[in-house]
């Protein structure tokens, strides 16, 4: 059978869904959600097979104005996932429209040379006549060719577009072995699955500056893994509301991360959180390799 493969880089504004298609698309959890704008902090590679064509999908950070470092670097990653790919799909929230955020992510997408693609996703919750001026409006100063209304989240449209991506894909060998899905390490794994359940937890009242570091990850004798992590917080005041009334938000975060990761990994898991106040994280080199990302200036 003749192969083929190809570098997909998902982009977009935060919230628009693009880790929820990633997702859906793989056929499993690679990346985190949740409703907590810029969820997704580094470059995550999902790899999707239908037929003989195999599809790296690198789902990015949001693109953003960016203010602090984290931000930068985050920006940063995004483009740099982007970088080389064989196909850019540009993915719009079909229901929040184009705003002011999409503006600098359209000016530059206008200068790269790599093929486009534009995804209207959430269309089970968007108004349709607007969707058709949203795509108008892009062509207008975009070179895209092809569209795509969907609904990562209903499935709805999806099993087209699949088709679609793997016919676009270029001859060459896999890049990746088929029962493999991510790049993701285990370790880097377990610290997201924590921090998604952060956010889902304590949405509104953690702040989004919040990280989760692996301090260790060890397989015991008896097959099943044991995990230490940090949860960092700039404030005490944040520090009290992970912990919780007796240390219970805590345990929930660890049971809840420890049921999913148990499931992802096919084993059993002990997880031991920590919550440490550290004012600086954000300017900590360390930090940012260990979650993923590039130091920045």
């Amino acid at each position: 059978m003749n192969q083929r493969c190809g570098v997909i880089a998902i982009v977009g504004a935060p919230n628009a869904g693009k880790s929820t298609l990633v997702n859906a698309l793989v056929g499993q959890k690679v990346a985190i959600t949740s409703p907590k704008a810029q969820t997704t902090r580094t470059r995550v590679m999902g790899v999707a097979i239908e037929g003989d064509a195999q599809m790296v999908l690198v789902d990015t950070p949001g693109i953003f104005a960016p203010k602090r470092r984290l931000d930068r670097a985050m920006v940063q990653a995004a483009w740099g996932g982007a970088q080389g790919a064989d196909l850019i799909v540009l993915v719009v929230d079909g229901k929040a429209g184009l705003g002011s955020k999409m503006e600098p992510i359209i000016s530059a997408l206008a200068a790269r040379p790599e093929k486009k693609w534009l995804i209207l996703n959430k269309v089970d919750i968007a108004i349709k006549e607007k969707l058709l001026v949203h795509t108008q409006r892009l062509y207008e100063q975009l070179e895209i060719e092809e569209t795509f209304f969907v609904s990562a989240a209903t499935g709805d449209g999806l099993a087209e577009l699949k088709t679609a991506f793997a016919n676009a894909m270029p001859e060459g060998p896999w890049h990746f072995p088929e029962d493999q899905v991510s790049d993701a390490t285990d370790r880097m794994l377990a610290a997201e699955i924590t921090r998604e359940q952060l956010y889902h937890q304590l949405h509104a009242e953690l702040p989004y500056a919040a990280a989760v570091d692996t301090e260790q990850y060890k397989e015991r004798d008896d097959g099943s893994v044991e995990i230490h992590q940090q949860i960092l917080v700039g404030r005490t005041s944040q520090r009290a509301i992970v912990l919780g009334k007796g240390g219970q938000r805590l345990k929930e975060i660890g049971s809840k991360a420890r049921a999913e990761l148990a499931e992802l990994l096919g084993v059993k898991v002990h997880l031991y959180l920590h919550v440490k106040v550290k004012e600086d994280w954000e300017d900590d080199r360390f930090i940012y390799r260990d979650i993923g990302l590039d130091w920045v200036e």
